[in-house]
């Protein structure tokens, strides 16, 4: 299977280093612009992109992040405020193709070389809440779901604005980054566990908290 699906609309890094505004952790690297021209993406994410709270943040299962053209345009109609690619913290502001709503296990092939595999969704944190600068703005970004997707790299290769996304592949599982945030149908998640191999740990540990009834940790 493999369909052209979408379009990268910006490929965004660091900035600046900033203020978490947050006691568990001092700095940010929150602040994601885009960018010009090619950027390689190896297993440990964007060529001069970094993360500061490593505890959370990055790694080979969170090495790129997306958000879509279409969730950010429904918070800034809610918002009445512009929010520019980077705004989220991707690194990949793309159209045309779901994100959140991506099959966990779905695979991207990012312009000739890149490709992606969708490993979850992202967790809202009070670093995020402090930059966003609205009112309960982790509960509000959760409670809409629209969480972006997490990638780790398959294959890598650079990637720059405008570079088509092919999805190559898509476990027949269906199970949603949508899915696994909301943890509503535990039946489904029981499915993911038996169906897709390699999930990150911190994924796993979320579908058996769901599965079990348990409350999954926020990650503030």
């Amino acid at each position: 299977m493999s369909r052209q699906a979408g379009r990268v609309d910006a490929v965004c890094r660091l900035f600046a280093e900033r203020d978490s505004g947050t006691r568990r952790v001092t700095r940010t690297a929150i602040d994601k612009r885009a960018v010009d021209g090619p950027v390689t993406v190896d297993a440990n994410g964007l060529d001069g992109d970094r993360v500061c709270d490593t505890e959370y943040h990055g790694g080979p299962f969170k090495a790129v992040y997306a958000y879509s053209e279409d969730e950010a345009a429904r918070w800034e109609d809610e918002l009445g405020r512009e929010l520019r690619a980077g705004w989220f913290g991707e690194n990949l502001r793309v159209s045309g193709v779901a994100t959140t709503d991506a099959v966990i296990g779905e695979r991207w092939r990012l312009g000739d070389t890149l490709e992606l595999e969708v490993t979850g969704p992202r967790t809202p944190c009070g670093t995020f809440g402090v930059w966003a600068a609205e009112p309960q703005w982790v509960k509000r970004f959760s409670e809409r779901g629209d969480t972006g997707a997490y990638f780790k790299v398959i294959t890598p290769g650079p990637v720059e604005a405008g570079d088509p996304i092919t999805v190559v592949h898509v476990p027949e599982h269906g199970v949603t980054v949508r899915d696994l945030f909301t943890g509503r149908d535990p039946a489904r998640l029981a499915i993911l566990l038996a169906q897709q191999p390699g999930l990150s740990p911190s994924v796993e540990d979320k579908a058996r908290r769901r599965i079990d009834g348990l409350k999954v940790r926020v990650e503030y």
